[in-house]
């Protein structure tokens, strides 16, 4: 087991070293090789913490640098812990893996530029905004080390070239816009002009100047040409079963950006939509009845983490009361679908698909991306969200507006009932006085005719009195 020594300004990058530490702990390949020694992991000790950590930079395989704007206390020498570390793992000829945080010198201590400038001199330095991007650059150059030292033979799946393919299978128009993109919504470093060579092995998705899986993924012509089964095919059925005749089915083609994008818009094409007044501004507000974020963090996250080796496709499946999206592949071991209710790490199947999306602003942040979607179900009124692993696929259920034409047919509700329902579904609540004006029902009959929808659990009642109102139950 190799050790990987983390070094930098701990309080200032807490999460960043935090989040290398789990993310190799979660990562099936990375935890095989490697260790990741944090000095605020040490239990309390009657020792120098120079000593310490100088001494565990000698017992380091890698060292990995992580540089930011301040440059922490000095010592009598006039160096601080992190320049004394760097300059120990030169000496000892440790491989040094050095990341620099934010695109933006102006805010750094003068001391740190100078010793961000040093490393600069004696080794390719990588460059990144949010956690995202560090991880996936660290990856990367994780694998190298082990590919250069022959611990391992074969590269994981996004990092592997491509079969046949070349540069020439790739779109220059894409990769601009990817650029373009995320400079915009991310800062990114590169510019739109940057040379394609150059701007592809910066996101590390060339080997041997050949494109990898990830580059095809990502940028390719036509990346179906190599990768068959990496198409999405959407589905929709008008019942809450899968049978024949399937009203649409669409089977979308393209780079990962291009399968998201045409995949969310299926979904939204096919729910129901209402349009609000322009109160509030120039536009007039649309809302779904399925979140558009939530919709499109499961269709992300499934065409993110898929297991690209299967022989199986992502499937979009829209029923009359939920939406299905499944992919091939399993959670990490480190993760349970009840931990996905909870915060946790992000550890991404394919980091080197997943930081470009990042980038790009397909994905929003690590690690929240379950929890977002239970915050925007809840927030809409519907039911949370669900997870299952069903044998080698992963799914992921929206649940949409419950009262379905199939569910109600069978509460066997009188003529009134029925045609109140259609302002239950809208309003998501009704009182007595609207029961009344709908049906023309007295008050005695409007309060039977309700009570009996509280009894067959389609309204729960709220207040007492003229007050009072009925909501939809929550299923």
């Amino acid at each position: 087991m190799q050790k990987i020594f983390i070094s930098s300004v701990q309080k200032e990058l807490a999460d960043e070293r935090a989040a290398i530490r789990n993310y190799v702990r979660g990562d099936a390949l990375l935890r095989r090789f490697f260790e990741v020694f944090l000095f605020e992991d040490l239990p309390a000790s009657d020792r120098r913490a120079d000593e310490v950590y100088l001494e565990e930079v000698e017992r380091c395989d890698v060292y990995v640098g992580i540089f930011a704007n301040e440059y922490s206390y000095e010592d009598h020498k006039g160096l601080s812990p992190t320049e004394c570390e760097f300059e120990h793992a030169t000496i000892r000829g440790k491989p040094r893996l050095v990341f620099v945080k934010g695109t933006d010198d102006k805010a750094r201590h003068p001391t740190m530029l100078k010793l961000i400038r040093k490393a600069g001199g004696q080794l390719i330095r990588r460059r990144f905004v949010a956690i995202p991007d560090l991880t996936a650059a660290l990856y990367a150059s994780l694998v190298e080390h082990l590919e250069q030292t022959g611990n391992l033979r074969t590269l994981p799946f996004d990092m592997a070239v491509c079969p046949r393919a070349t540069l020439d299978d790739l779109s220059e128009d894409k990769l601009r816009w990817f650029l373009s993109t995320a400079r915009r919504e991310r800062q990114y470093v590169l510019t739109e002009s940057m040379p394609i060579e150059e701007a592809l092995a910066h996101l590390n998705v060339l080997h041997d100047g050949k494109p990898s899986h990830a580059a095809i993924l990502l940028f390719g012509n036509q990346p179906q040409r190599f990768l068959i089964t990496s198409e999405v095919k959407c589905l929709h059925f008008h019942g809450t079963k899968v049978q024949k005749p399937i009203p649409s089915y669409q089977t979308y083609k393209g780079t990962v950006f291009d399968l998201v994008d045409h995949a969310v818009d299926f979904v939204m094409s096919k729910i129901a939509r209402a349009v609000g007044t322009r109160a509030a501004g120039p536009q007039a507000l649309v809302t779904y009845e399925l979140p558009r974020d939530a919709v499109a963090e499961a269709i992300v996250n499934a065409v993110v983490h898929r297991d690209y080796a299967s022989n199986a496709s992502v499937q979009v499946m829209l029923f009359a009361d939920r939406l299905e999206v499944w992919n091939p592949g399993k959670l990490p071991p480190s993760l349970t679908p009840e931990l996905l209710r909870k915060p946790h790490s992000s550890i991404p199947r394919n980091p080197l698909i997943a930081e470009p999306m990042f980038l790009a602003h397909y994905i929003e942040k690590a690690g929240t991306g379950t929890m977002d979607m239970i915050s925007l179900c809840r927030k809409a009124g519907l039911p949370e969200p669900d997870f299952r692993q069903n044998s080698g696929q992963w799914v992921v259920t929206l649940w949409r507006d419950w009262l379905a034409d199939e569910f109600v047919s069978g509460l066997e509700l009188n003529e009134r009932q029925t045609k109140a329902m259609v302002t239950v579904r809208r309003d998501r609540s009704i009182t007595n006085a609207v029961y009344r004006s709908i049906t023309g029902a007295s008050r005695p009959t409007a309060k039977r005719d309700l009570e009996d929808l509280v009894n067959k659990g389609v309204l729960v009642p709220i207040g007492s009195g003229r007050g009072a109102r009925y909501n939809v139950a929550r299923k």
